[in-house]
């Protein structure tokens, strides 16, 4: 399922004229090999202040329509806090925080009211004209490229990460542990999430950030998933991204859940030699 979405952005520039970009937007999903889809995915913009918009992403565990309806809580709360995001009274990173805290105490309560033990990673990410900003919880994962070259990643709150980062395991020997899929951190647990925050800023052309599930990223690296986006629109690459995470995953892939933002530089207008009619 893909669905695109586009808006406008103009971004300060202080050393030139103002730049205006196009932000180009498209969330995608696929159930895999699996019997249920528990992931959830969307980009929508602020109601009210132009050029502003979110993308968020969850991963959902906990059994049988479990995992579902924990992903399904932190769609919610992003699009109800991002609605009344005011930057007067609240920075962004404190936003993006906002929503995962609150996503998790939600969570949290739910256990009281099903018999599923829910739980869901979270990756938020926002823009503005002048900046972007994201945070994570868990193992899906955020991605900033430029011109098709990596800016940054999140680092994955798992025990292999862990093992990566001490040195104990290399990344090719981290997609083959028996314990892959053990988190540290991640929404519904009974210890308070691990929050990690990012930004950047200013924001050119070329610009792509990734959100997405570890039914993608196991099975697509860095640079091929720089090229990818650098290459095509966000619909195609993000077509594209799934059909060759399909292709390698050879009847055992997780589901998948991908939300792209790109940036395109739009071309300003010439002024016209000539005085408008009736001038």
């Amino acid at each position: 399922m893909l669905n695109p979405t586009v808006t406008s952005l103009t971004a300060p520039d202080t050393t030139a004229p103002k730049k205006r970009y196009q932000a180009e937007a498209c969330v995608a999903k696929h159930t895999g090999d699996r019997t249920e889809q528990q992931d959830r995915a969307a980009v929508f913009a602020h109601p009210n202040r132009k050029g502003t918009l979110m993308a968020v992403l969850a991963d959902g565990m906990g059994g049988h329509s479990g995992g579902a309806m924990a992903a399904e809580q932190v769609i919610l709360k992003a699009r109800q806090n991002f609605e009344a995001f005011a930057p007067a009274s609240e920075s962004a990173p404190d936003l993006l925080r906002s929503i995962i805290d609150e996503a998790h105490i939600v969570i949290k309560l739910t256990r009281f009211t099903s018999e599923q033990d829910p739980h869901s990673t979270a990756v938020v990410f926002m823009m503005q004209p002048d900046r972007a900003d994201w945070a994570h919880c868990g193992d899906s994962r955020f991605y900033h490229f430029r011109s098709g070259s990596l800016v940054t990643r999140s680092v994955d709150h798992s025990l292999v990460e862990e093992l990566v980062r001490k040195g104990r395991l290399d990344a090719e020997g981290a997609l083959r542990h028996p314990n892959r899929n053990v988190l540290l951190s991640c929404l519904g647990s009974e210890r308070e999430p691990r929050v990690d925050i990012g930004h950047a800023s200013p924001l050119v052309g070329g610009d792509a950030f990734l959100l997405c599930s570890d039914g993608l990223w196991a099975y697509i690296g860095e640079e091929e998933a720089g090229r990818i986006l650098a290459e095509n629109s966000p619909r195609e690459a993000a077509s594209t991204l799934i059909e060759l995470a399909r292709q390698r995953a050879r009847g055992g892939g997780d589901n998948i859940s991908l939300a792209v933002v790109k940036l395109v530089e739009v071309p300003s207008r010439p002024k016209s030699d000539f005085p408008a009619l009736g001038a």
